[in-house]
């Protein structure tokens, strides 16, 4: 156990003597009070903790001393408990096991991974799970944090998550602890209904998409991915519609089915569901493709053993797009400045 739980437990570990009084117990002494009760003999519980039979002697007077009670009777069988020992004995035992999940808690290895993929339905959900296939024995944490990337890289750096992805927009700074790399180019597709005009298209240039309303409420004012659809609706003279009350995903797939003209986008590996009555159409945007990249974010100084391995799988799943036409927004190739 690490001496910063014991040292813990040793603050926080208290018993009532007397009204107003709280005194501390002493974890060490605790342990060494539970294996004695279990063997009745001093001496065993010595060679089973590797000490003297004088410094069991001595925890245990110390830990009597503490909570003002006679905890055994020594007797010539051995130490036997006295009423006050029998009712503190179970106490004893659950204080053991507290400071044992404490120290599980915090320990490298021993707690999963907790890892914000931002969203359960796009790239990164799917990414997570497929890492987990192939890592059956690696306990995760997966959550979604309500926050932008400012936010996320707050909790990283507070410990709260392990990592997360975001884009990351200019004039972002970094504190020194947070490190990055781009791991994820999530490119566009076109989501629109059976009636829409570009419904039987095998793939659409950006430039086609001018002219159609594409629809995206929701879309947070505050965050990264604001800025990134201003630039790429700017770019090819696209209208993006990001105002309207949101009711979920399954109102906008209705909605789209529904209609003629209504369009959204969509990543390439996000996944939706919709009945087959929708007749939804994925379209590929191609000629250039937009791409939304997507970096992991964690704390240089975090020691987790399972982060490294998340870590080199997400970089050996990274497809570099510079083989193919692709657009992507001018603060891609911009080097956040640490603090």
């Amino acid at each position: 156990m690490s001496s910063g739980i014991k040292q813990l437990i040793r603050r926080r570990a208290t018993t009532f003597r007397c009204p107003g009084r709280v005194t501390c117990v002493d974890l060490n002494a605790v342990r060494t009070f539970v294996v004695a009760a279990d063997s009745g003999q001093f001496q065993e519980t010595a060679a089973a903790l590797s000490i003297t039979q004088q410094a069991v002697s001595k925890r245990i007077a110390a830990l009597e001393k503490d909570l003002g009670v006679r905890l055994f009777t020594r007797t010539a069988r051995g130490a036997q408990l006295t009423i006050d020992g029998q009712a503190f004995l179970p106490h004893a035992r659950e204080l053991l096991r507290v400071a044992e999940r404490a120290d599980a808690s915090v320990r490298p290895g021993r707690r999963a991974l907790r890892v914000d993929v931002v969203n359960r339905r796009v790239v990164t959900a799917g990414l997570l799970e497929d890492f987990y296939r192939m890592h059956p024995e690696i306990d995760l944490d997966v959550v979604k944090l309500d926050a932008d990337v400012v936010g996320a890289i707050a909790a990283v750096e507070s410990g709260t998550i392990d990592l997360t992805f975001h884009g990351l927009p200019p004039q972002l700074h970094l504190p020194a602890v947070i490190s990055t790399a781009q791991v994820v180019n999530d490119s566009h597709e076109l989501l629109v209904g059976p009636r829409h005009p570009l419904a039987n298209a095998r793939a659409v240039a950006p430039e086609r998409l001018a002219g159609h309303r594409i629809w995206m409420p929701g879309v947070d004012a505050r965050g990264e991915v604001t800025a990134y659809y201003e630039e790429l609706a700017d770019a090819f003279g696209i209208s993006i519609d990001m105002v309207g009350p949101v009711f979920g995903n399954e109102s906008l797939l209705a909605e789209i089915a529904d209609s003629a003209d209504l369009a959204t986008l969509v990543g390439e590996k996000s996944r939706y569901l919709w009945p087959d009555s929708y007749d939804l159409r994925r379209i590929p945007i191609r000629d250039p493709s937009p791409v939304y990249p997507l970096s992991m974010i964690w704390r240089e100084d975090n020691a987790h053993p399972a982060l490294i391995e998340l870590r080199d799988y997400l970089h050996s799943r990274h497809a570099n797009p510079s083989g193919i036409n692709t657009w992507m927004p001018r603060w891609v190739r911009w080097t956040a400045p640490r603090l």
